[in-house]
C-alpha cells in the first residue's frame, strides 16, 4: 500500500512538473513574441487620440515618438490627425475617423529584392508620400481599400473612402462627396485596380471608384475631392500638440 501511494505521489509530481514546464514555455513564447515585434515607423505629429491595436491583441494609446509595429491597426478618433514616418522615409498622414492596417512593411537598404509594403485603408482618409521602397521597387508597394487597390509610381497622393461619413469634407463644388473611393495625385502617378478595371492617374488628376464592380475613372478637377490636411500636421516642424504632454509613453491596454 505504501509503495502504491508513493508511486501515485511521484506520478502527481511528474504531472505538476510537466504542467509547470508547459506554462513556462507558453510565457516565454509570449514574451519572445512581444520582444520580437518589428518596429516599422514612428509617430511624428499628433493632434488628438491615436490608438493602435497590436497583432498580439493588445491596445496602445499612442503619443508623439511612439513606435508603430508591423501588424498594427491605427485608429484616429474625432478631430485627430496624425503623421507617421516609416523605415524607408515614407510618410502617411491620417484624417480623423480613419482606420489603417500596416499589414507589411519590410525594408532593407542592402536587399531591395525583399522590399514589401502593404497598407490597408479600412475607412477614412490619408495622404501618403512613398519612401525609398516606392522609388526603387514600385511593385513592392500597395495600398488596399474596400473598392480598389492603389499601386504607386514614386508618389505623393491622397485617398478618401466615404461610407456616409464624409459630410464635413470640403469639395470644390460644395457638395458632400459620394460614397466610394476618391483619390488625388500631387506628384508621380498611381494606378487603381479592381475586378472591374484599371486606371492610371497622373500628377494633378483626380479619380473615383464607386465600388468593386465599378471601374476606376478620372474625374474633372471641379468634381474631384482633394484630401487636405492641417499645416501643423503636414509641415516638418511640429506645432503645439496635446499628446506631447503624455511624456511620450505608450499606455498599453490588454
Amino acid at each position: 500500500m505504501k509503495q502504491l501511494t508513493s508511486m501515485r505521489f511521484q506520478h502527481s509530481q511528474a504531472n505538476l512538473l510537466h504542467v509547470w514546464r508547459l506554462l513556462c514555455l507558453l510565457a516565454l513564447l509570449a514574451w519572445g513574441g512581444a520582444v520580437c515585434a518589428q518596429v516599422v515607423g514612428t509617430v511624428t505629429h499628433l493632434s488628438g487620440v491615436l490608438t493602435a491595436k497590436r497583432a498580439d491583441g493588445s491596445t496602445a494609446v499612442l503619443a508623439i515618438q511612439s513606435k508603430i509595429q508591423q501588424g498594427d491597426t491605427l485608429i484616429t478618433e474625432s478631430n485627430t490627425y496624425t503623421r507617421v514616418k516609416f523605415l524607408d522615409n515614407g510618410e502617411i498622414v491620417l484624417r480623423p475617423g480613419s482606420q489603417l492596417v500596416v499589414k507589411s512593411y519590410l525594408y532593407d537598404a542592402d536587399k531591395p529584392e525583399k522590399d514589401s509594403v502593404s497598407i490597408s485603408l479600412v475607412k477614412g482618409g490619408l495622404r501618403a508620400v512613398t519612401g525609398l521602397v516606392g522609388k526603387r521597387n514600385h511593385d513592392a508597394v500597395s495600398f488596399d481599400t474596400p473598392t480598389a487597390t492603389i499601386g504607386i509610381r514614386g508618389t505623393h497622393f491622397g485617398a478618401l473612402f466615404c461610407q456616409n461619413d464624409c459630410g464635413g469634407v470640403p469639395t470644390a463644388n460644395g457638395s458632400t462627396p459620394q460614397n466610394g473611393l476618391h483619390v488625388d495625385v500631387a506628384q508621380g502617378a498611381i494606378v487603381l485596380t479592381n475586378p472591374a478595371g484599371q486606371q492610371v492617374f497622373q500628377t494633378g488628376q483626380f479619380g473615383y471608384v464607386a465600388n468593386l464592380n465599378t471601374p476606376p475613372t478620372v474625374v474633372p478637377p471641379t468634381q474631384g475631392v482633394p484630401v487636405t490636411m492641417p499645416q501643423s500636421i503636414s509641415k516638418n516642424a511640429p506645432g503645439t500638440q496635446q499628446s506631447a504632454k503624455s511624456g511620450n509613453v505608450d499606455c498599453i491596454v490588454q
